[in-house]
């Protein structure tokens, strides 16, 4: 299987610890210090990929370059360490049945029972070392979704029990993150819980060599003392994660603890040189030192869980820093915006990012956000179902068309400016069938978009199936809605906007899926330059 060394990342006590920012983190420092790193996430459930879970269940689902639908902490990767990841660095339950009974379904199995072991752990155990075997990489680092102890997840931790002894024990470094939980009434910090979640792991065959504590409270020596001599590990290799003010100070403080260092140590690799985190830490200050605040309302139909919109707030975060201001980001959500409210709703805010999304639960208080945004000439950034909210406004109250809508929501609209893309018509399957992945985009030259790019031609992500109806794509332009982005293949129009309004973009591709901490996206940049000039 080649050379390539592997980290597996599990999960105990609860869940939701940030297993995928500690990943990630660790993935950053060693990527500092001149290694191939990559990371990819084993999800437990049996839906062969996020896109047809709803956010409320899961989450943003991420889009990457190459189309496909994955789990959000695959964002965090891309964001920290600055890489595009694929197909190949998302695995999940469904995929993984999905391909051992299709094998069946052939006769490849020729007549032997389909079991748990060995075929389902070593189909897990070919996507887990399907990326190391490109040679690409030094170091691949694999996140177990769930907590230990899910019975969906046996499957996982058996097929990289197995692997340690397949790959070799200097070639695997397995690290178990835990919450360590204080008890106010008693004044005390508690390791049982992270005891027992280890006596689980062990019970699966696995002993960690690297435990991450995560904690309010700092931990002292006698602490980590007890939990390395209950829990078998190295005094130096009982890691503490302390909550802290934003994500991106983890991998500073993960370098601190020395979890990069200790790991190096496990897979007998060089560790004598410090990581250069030069960018990052500067990054990092000027994230938390900027005095300047601005405000910008997103309007959602998922507001209420704050992860369905990882990749927008992500970014808009990113482009602050760029731009030296505070951006502090309010989700509203859609169906509590009327005609009679929306002047109240958006007092105060510099900017208005109308979010994507599907069905038309919330649409018209998307649209009559657009409409304030742009009578009103705040600055305005719509993504996907956002750009089509804003023809729509413009449709009706501009060009005069009463009934426009998309045929998403009305089949029967006499003006239908948002129509089914011609090559989804026919398609009745949900899963994995809309226009994903990365596509060109030639940028008009003058227009906000190609001086916010500084290019001619440009590649972005999409997810959707419906899109302007170039139908009516000259009376949108006699009324001052103009295309500037265009994909050279096939005619779609990619983005529009209003030059006689001070910056109203929309886009029917996703920007966020590609700003990271050190390169924050054109768009988003622009976007809140535009916001600061619209500071009061």
């Amino acid at each position: 299987m080649g050379s390539t060394k592997y980290v597996f990342v599990t999960g105990g006590v609860t869940s939701s610890l940030g297993k995928g920012i500690v990943s990630a983190s660790l993935g950053r420092l060693l990527k500092a210090r001149g290694y191939e790193v990559t990371i990819q996430k084993l999800d437990p459930y049996i839906n062969v990929d996020p896109g047809t879970l709803n956010p409320y269940e899961h989450g943003e689902c991420y889009v990457t370059d190459d189309g496909a639908e994955t789990d959000l902490d695959l964002g965090h990767y891309e964001r920290f360490l600055d890489i595009q990841t694929s197909q190949a660095n998302n695995v999940t339950t469904g995929r993984i049945y999905q391909s051992v009974i299709n094998k069946e379904r052939r006769g490849d199995y020729l007549g032997k029972t389909v079991q748990i072991i060995p075929h389902i752990t070593d189909e897990i155990k070919r996507r887990v070392t399907l990326l190391g075997r490109k040679g690409e990489f030094d170091i691949i680092i694999t996140e177990i979704g769930g907590t230990v102890g899910d019975i969906e997840s046996l499957p996982y931790i058996e097929a990289v029990r197995q692997l340690r002894w397949d790959l070799g024990l200097e070639n695997t470094v397995f690290i178990h993150l835990t919450l360590v939980p204080y008890l106010s009434a008693s004044g005390e910090l508690k390791t049982k819980p992270t005891q027992h979640s280890v006596k689980e792991l062990l019970e699966n065959g696995i002993q960690p060599d690297v435990l991450v504590l995560r904690s309010e409270h700092e931990l002292d020596k006698d602490l980590r003392k007890k939990v390395a001599l209950f829990c078998n590990v190295e005094k130096d290799a009982v890691i503490q994660s302390i909550d802290v003010s934003t994500i991106y100070e983890v991998p500073l403080l993960m370098k601190e603890e020395g979890l990069d260092v200790m790991v190096l140590k496990k897979l007998k690799l060089d560790s004598s040189e410090s990581p250069d985190l030069k960018d990052w830490k500067t990054f990092v200050d000027r994230l938390k030192s900027s005095t300047k605040e601005i405000r910008i309302a997103l309007v959602g139909k998922y507001v209420e869980l704050h992860d369905s919109y990882k990749s927008i707030i992500e970014s808009l975060s990113h482009a602050g820093v760029m731009n030296n201001v505070k951006v502090k980001v309010d989700c509203i959500h859609s169906e509590e915006v009327s005609a009679d409210n929306v002047a109240e709703k958006f007092e105060g805010y510099n900017g208005i990012l109308v979010a994507p999304g599907f069905g038309d639960r919330g649409i018209e208080g998307k649209i009559v956000s657009v409409n304030y945004a742009r009578e009103n000439k705040v600055p305005f950034l719509g993504i996907c179902l956002g750009l089509q909210c804003a023809i729509i406004e413009f449709a009706r109250n501009v060009i005069g068309y009463e009934d426009a809508h998309s045929t998403e929501m009305d089949s029967n609209t006499k003006h239908p400016v948002i129509d089914l893309m011609e090559e989804q018509k026919g398609v009745t399957r949900k899963g994995g069938t809309m226009r994903l992945g990365g596509y060109a985009c030639e940028l008009d030259e003058g227009s906000i978009v190609a001086e916010a790019y500084q290019a001619k031609v440009v590649r972005e992500r999409h997810r959707h199936r419906y899109e302007f109806n170039n139908e009516f794509l000259e009376i949108f332009r006699e009324h001052g809605m103009v295309p500037t982005g265009i994909n050279p293949e096939n005619g779609l129009v990619e983005i529009m906007e209003q030059p006689a309004h001070p910056w109203f973009v929309g886009t029917q591709f996703h920007p966020e899926y590609r700003s990271t901490a050190l390169n924050p996206h054109p768009l988003f940049v622009a976007f809140i330059k535009a916001a600061i000039k619209n500071l009061k």
